[in-house]
């Protein structure tokens, strides 16, 4: 899962548009084709388009997404990663737009977790580096991983993430993305497809 989150917001930690995109892998949606959500709309970006991410990927540009979008969110890890060099890096490399990785554990990293209060932090780090950090995002439950990608340090990754959780567990473009996925897969949507066309 991927989303995109837009340099504007309703309010504090209110998305007014964000980018959410999914594919399918092993019959299961997970991240490659961005849609757009405007208020509970969702529509596809064509692989096409001339802003599409595999268009831009292969002239070695940003995308219209980059307009719209400051730092992209996804389901995935940066540093905290055996090469130091997960899928959040290397996306905001390709794409050449600043990643934050965000996920319900860590890969290879330790750390404490934090206090119980939302908004709580702590380090998690490899060989004594820090590579990721845990956020609380609400209280009683889980924390989040929170991995910076390309272009995005640890501080700066804990705040995005912070001002994009509007009151739930995940951050609202991971969460809307998510959403997608399951009325993707519950509408029984073709592995490879979405909206019924390929790509």
């Amino acid at each position: 899962m991927l989303g995109l989150l837009p340099s504007w917001a309703d309010g504090p930690g209110r998305c007014r548009r964000s980018g959410v995109g999914c594919c399918r892998r092993h019959g299961r949606p997970s991240r490659r084709r961005p849609m757009c959500a405007r208020g509970s709309r969702l529509s596809s970006v064509r692989s096409g388009d001339a802003g599409s991410p595999s268009r831009a990927a292969g002239r070695g540009v940003g995308t219209t997404s980059r307009a719209a979008a400051d730092v992209l969110l996804l389901d995935a890890t940066g540093r905290d990663h055996p090469r130091r060099a997960g899928f959040a890096l290397h996306l905001g490399a390709t794409l050449d737009l600043p990643t934050v990785g965000v996920t319900h554990r860590p890969l290879l990293a330790t750390g404490d977790w934090p206090s119980d209060e939302p908004g709580a932090t702590s380090p998690l780090t490899i060989g004594g580096q820090q590579v990721a950090a845990w956020i609380r995002s609400r209280q009683g439950t889980r924390p989040l991983v929170v991995h910076p990608g390309w272009r995005v340090g640890v501080d700066a990754a804990v705040e995005v993430v912070r001002a994009s959780l509007a009151g739930h567990r995940t951050p609202e473009p991971l969460r809307i993305a998510r959403q997608a996925a399951r009325r993707a897969r519950a509408a029984g949507v073709p592995t490879g497809t979405i909206s019924g066309a390929r790509w």
